[in-house]
């Protein structure tokens, strides 16, 4: 269960329209989190649009938390927040302050996206000070990546497109990739809805049983909110399915 909100922040991707036009201040989607028969605990996120830096910025804020048996005997309080610049699309500040068990880890990051360079802070272990990193043009974080999809065109989302990126996470950077399959109907809890079925590539043994042990169904509109995702784990499998909705811009046909 180490880090399964992490997995879940990765993965629950949604896609369409240029500069995050399609992202509503105020939005907010949360999903219920099952591991095998089990309701093992929630994640939401929701947006602000304002200033940062005198830019225009999206913030997302992301929590995850384990409740009820699952809390009783490992607890997760996970808060993720980041501040997108509105017209690169790009992160500016990211946080991860995640209590997991009896792990903990806070790191701030800065980006400096004209020269790639990121600036680390390890708030948990202040001696450790701050680090500058090498990294990537285009580079996304946890959060971002999430949005950024989310921009994408529906041209660049047809059954066969195949889309990769770079996401910072924790203090590392990874290379990953995302493969549209087609579309499926699925039934929810507010009804049935077609979706994007999409199938990420990302690396075995550590987290997942295989290369492409993941995959999700987003909305195929305009919105294209998360629906659901399923991952095979190491130990055990994993679902999370949407729970509730607010303020997204387009509204959502059910049938």
């Amino acid at each position: 269960m180490k880090k399964l909100l992490s997995i879940i922040s990765i993965f629950l991707l949604s896609l369409t329209q240029a500069q995050l036009s399609n992202i509503a201040d105020g939005e907010s989607i949360t999903l219920r989190i099952h591991y095998g028969f089990l309701t093992a605990g929630n994640a939401n996120l929701t947006t602000k649009k304002g200033n940062f830096r005198g830019e225009p910025h999206l913030y997302v804020r992301g929590t995850g938390s384990t409740t009820g048996a699952v809390k009783a005997f490992f607890k997760v309080e996970d808060l993720y927040e980041s501040y997108i610049n509105l017209k690169t699309e790009l992160p500016t500040f990211y946080v991860r302050n995640v209590k997991e068990g009896s792990y903990r880890q806070h790191f701030e990051t800065n980006f400096n996206h004209s020269n790639n360079t990121l600036l680390l802070t390890d708030k948990k272990t202040p001696a450790n000070g701050t680090k500058t990193i090498k990294s990537v043009k285009g580079v996304q974080d946890m959060l971002s990546c999430f949005y950024y999809l989310r921009s994408r065109t529906p041209n660049e989302l047809r059954t066969g497109t195949v889309i990769n990126m770079n996401v910072w996470i924790d203090d590392e950077m990874f290379a990953f990739q995302l493969k549209v399959m087609g579309t499926e109907t699925l039934s929810t809890k507010f009804g049935k809805i077609n979706c994007l079925k999409i199938i990420p590539s990302v690396k075995s043994g550590r987290v997942f049983k295989e290369k492409e042990g993941v995959t999700m169904w987003v909305t195929n509109d305009a919105n294209h909110i998360p629906v659901l995702l399923k991952a095979e784990l190491a130990v055990g499998s994993l679902k999370a399915s949407l729970d509730n909705y607010k303020n997204v811009k387009y509204p959502l046909k059910f049938n």
